[in-house]
């Protein structure tokens, strides 16, 4: 009989879960005063370095524990597969993109919202894993499907509810996962 052997077959999605749960853990011991330093985009001043950081760390912080176990669940499903058809600097791009991207929208569009969670990053896996079979000069109906169902989602939660979820970062996660899973599987086809 052989030996059960643990191995790690996602270096970048399980890094960035363990970077997010560090977060979460270093936020409820200091009160909420990590995510507001380090964790969360809001619109500090252009001339603090931190600002230009949390464009990008805002997506490892978590506003408690179901934020963060809804968004791990869904990055540590779809996280691995990814990572190991696209390799890992690849996701490494996509999670950066889409932190950037989110940060920056929601820093110049929403000046008095403060942003923080992985929510961005969970849509653009969930749009580039529908991807997974697209050829060139192909469009499946399922990717078509998910995008309006996820996508169609997003704008009608942000239209008619009001709660503390940002449906744009959703939406730009998704297109992020979009461009990204078409341009990377059609290149392959």
């Amino acid at each position: 009989m052989k030996k059960l052997k643990i191995t790690n077959n996602s270096p970048i999605v399980l890094g960035f879960a363990i970077a997010s749960f560090a977060a979460l853990i270093l936020d409820i011991v200091t009160g909420g005063r990590t995510n507001q330093l380090l964790f969360m985009t809001w619109h500090s001043p252009l001339t603090n370095p931190l600002t230009y950081l949390r464009f990008f760390t805002h997506v490892l912080g978590h506003s408690g524990w179901a934020h963060f176990i809804g968004n791990m669940s869904y990055i540590l499903l779809l996280g691995p597969m990814l990572e190991e058809k696209h390799g890992s600097v690849k996701i490494l791009e996509v999670i950066g993109i889409t932190a950037l991207v989110t940060g920056i929208v929601n820093y110049i569009l929403f000046p008095s919202v403060a942003l923080c969670g992985a929510s961005g990053v969970v849509f653009a896996f969930i749009l580039l894993v529908s991807f997974t079979n697209v050829r060139e000069g192909e469009l499946p109906v399922t990717v078509i499907l998910i995008a309006l169902i996820y996508i169609g989602q997003q704008v009608y939660e942000g239209v008619f509810l009001r709660d503390n979820v940002s449906n744009l970062s959703h939406i730009l996660g998704g297109i992020v996962g979009a461009i990204t899973g078409y341009k990377l599987n059609v290149r392959r086809a």
